[in-house]
Parts: C-alpha cells; structure tokens; sequence
C-alpha cells in the first residue's frame, strides 16, 4: 500500500547549535531515536556553515533541494553541492565541514545503520504510469514538484510530499506531466 507523507505534518526541531532545523519525513522503526534508529530520512534547513555532527555507524546519503553548499569531508576532495547535482554519499563517521555559498540551503538526508540497511537515492523525472515500490526495499518518493497521481482516485502531491511502500509488491502509479522527484529505496543489508 502506497501512503502519503505530508510535508505540512513534518515538525521542526531545532539543531542543538542554532546552525538550522530538521524535519524527520520518515525513520524507521517508528519512533526511533538516533540512537536506535535501522533508517531515518529527513530534511534540514541549514542557515549557517560548520561541523556535521558525528554519527559512528551510520552512512549518509545527501541531496539538496536549494541552494549551494561545498562539503570537506575528511580523507575526499572538497565538493559543491547544488539542486542539479547528483545525490553524495560518505560515512558518517567522517568528520565533514559544510559551508554554505550564497545563503542557507535545504537538504534531503537519508541514513541508514551499517551492517543493518543500505541506501540508493536517486533523482527521478517519470512519466505517466510507473511501478512504485519494490519486493525488497522500503521505497521513498519526495517531490519536488507539485505532481498529481492516480492509479484510482487523484490526489494532489505539493513539492517537499512524499510517497512511501513498506516492502512488498510494486503498485502502478500514474503521475501527471513534471513529476520530479528524489527516489530512495532503503534495502536490508546482507548477513555478513
């Protein structure tokens, strides 16, 4: 079953350091903390430069849906980030320095738990009809565009909505013309 996550019933909460808020879309088991989380997705607004926080075990995926920003992250080459690029992945445990360029920027973050999940986020441009969700993923779709799907009743997405499918059969979703969105897709991670 495809469910509709809001963007109107995301909850702000304030970063410890003042630098931004978060927005968890969806984490996983429900009402999971960080420290115990399999997953998390969120969203932050981030109005100033500085330090990442640390999370040992955790690999993070990330996207940004405005603005510029360059990451150093311990170990890599320095990287811009902007709308057009393509999702960054980097551990967690990486110390990681962003500052901003231009103004505050609003990122798409996943992180999953090492050894327990894996994730692959991707931006997406489909077209009419599309299978939605995966025999082995928890399935992720955030628009960034206002869109309306089908497949039944239509129902109007504003950009920052999502769409999520536990694991289990894929469902045919139709999408009006300008769908854009960053697609996740959060596997188990195999036994080692």
């Amino acid at each position: 079953m495809v469910q509709i996550l809001y963007a109107r019933d995301r909850v702000a909460v304030p970063w410890k350091n003042g630098g931004g808020v978060t927005r968890e879309v969806m984490v996983f088991p429900r009402g999971a903390s960080f420290e115990n989380f399999g997953w998390r997705v969120s969203i932050a607004t981030v109005e100033r430069g500085g330090p990442f926080s640390v999370f040992p075990g955790i690999d993070r995926t990330i996207a940004l849906f405005e603005g510029r920003m360059s990451l150093a992250i311990a170990g890599r080459e320095v990287v811009t980030l902007s709308r057009e690029s393509e999702p960054l992945a980097f551990a967690g445990d990486l110390a990681t320095q962003a500052a901003l360029i231009g103004g505050p920027v609003t990122d798409l973050n996943v992180m999953t738990r090492r050894g327990q999940f894996t994730a692959r986020m991707t931006r997406r441009r489909p077209v009419g009809s599309v299978m939605f969700g995966s025999h082995n993923a928890a399935t992720i779709a955030l628009a960034l565009a206002a869109v309306t799907i089908g497949g039944g009743a239509e129902m109007p997405l504003a950009a920052g909505d999502a769409l999520f499918a536990e694991p289990g059969a894929p469902q045919t979703i139709s999408l009006s013309p300008g769908a854009d969105f960053y697609w996740i897709e959060i596997f188990a991670a195999p036994p080692p």
